[in-house]
């Protein structure tokens, strides 16, 4: 079965991003209207609407959520970042103050949208090294597992019992525009494209037409509901990732980055968390692949090769 277009408006709350930009593309080109509510404008003009909000409180923004087709909720703050304790903290508060903001807005306008599709993070089973996570695995330990689980109780309790829910557990979503698969692209065309640590780490991945397919399949199959891992159905290794992605830019080699040079790079040069590289998680789509989604791309070469295949 595969997602027809959205009919009528669609509101992105957090939508300036990569991925709300992506999915503005998506829905317009679908014939929808498409109202993105962000803190800034999105990086690129384009065929929406964009609202200003605090991503933290109900205002004039909620008036476009009356009547809508639906609401996608992508907002919180980028966990690309040294965590510090402000900024654990503000990750996690960005994420649950905003998703109270939305359910509550939703609460009062006269005509909420029949669905609300919220973020999460297919993170939130943590980092084993070795285990298969799809919906039934518990959440793992540490941060992002305590962030995904107020995230989506945040999104239960809030949310009104007359709109249906669908969270989507969201992998490493590949993408021409965004995203941080362009810097690591721009790392293996300079030759720094090598295994990372061990290489064993899980990365679970999704190309953004599946990724944009998947919400839009969430808006319209009414059978949807409940949470779900949204990543294609064969993760890699990041030494097989890696390898693939090289082959797919061209670039002949690929320097290795041992652990401890992750870390000194990663936080000292990138400003960055080095186990967002060094840790991973390898996961599957159970619920996706039972209810018969089809994915576009389901292995990584397909998809790196309608990434980059103009490049060569």
């Amino acid at each position: 079965m595969d997602s027809p277009s959205v009919a009528g408006r669609v509101v992105v709350t957090g939508g300036s991003g990569f991925l709300g930009v992506s999915l503005a593309r998506c829905l317009t080109a679908g014939g929808a209207e498409v109202v993105l509510v962000s803190r800034g404008a999105p990086s690129v003009e384009g065929p929406w609407t964009h609202v200003e909000w605090d991503a933290r409180t109900v205002g004039e923004w909620a008036r476009s959520l009356d009547g809508a087709a639906a609401v996608v909720n992508l907002a919180g703050r980028t966990v690309d970042c040294i965590k510090t304790p402000e900024h654990c903290d503000e990750i996690l508060r960005s994420r649950v103050e905003s998703t109270r903001a939305v359910g509550r807005a939703l609460a009062e306008v006269e005509s909420p949208p029949p669905v609300w599709v919220q973020m999460s993070t297919a993170h939130c089973y943590g980092d084993p090294p070795d285990l298969v996570c799809d919906e039934d695995s518990a959440f793992g330990y540490g941060l992002a597992p305590q962030v995904a689980e107020a995230w989506e109780r945040a999104f239960e309790e809030t949310r009104p019992a007359s709109v249906r829910g669908v969270a989507l557990r969201t992998s490493f979503v590949l993408g021409r525009s965004g995203g941080a698969l362009t810097a690591l692209a721009r790392l293996a065309r300079w030759g720094l494209g090598g295994t990372i640590a061990h290489g064993r780490q899980g990365m679970s991945w999704i190309h953004e037409e599946d990724m944009n397919r998947l919400f839009v399949r969430s808006i319209v199959d009414p059978s949807m509901e409940g949470a779900y891992i949204a990543t294609a159905p064969h993760p890699v290794s990041n030494r097989e990732f890696m390898r693939r992605l090289r082959r797919a830019v061209g670039a002949p080699i690929g320097l290795p980055a041992a652990g401890w040079m992750v870390r000194i790079g990663a936080r000292w040069l990138l400003r960055t968390d080095p186990e967002l590289a060094l840790l991973g998680r390898y996961v599957v789509p159970k619920r996706l692949t039972e209810s018969g989604f089809r994915f576009r791309f389901e292995e990584l070469e397909a998809a790196f090769a309608d990434l980059f295949g103009g490049e060569r």
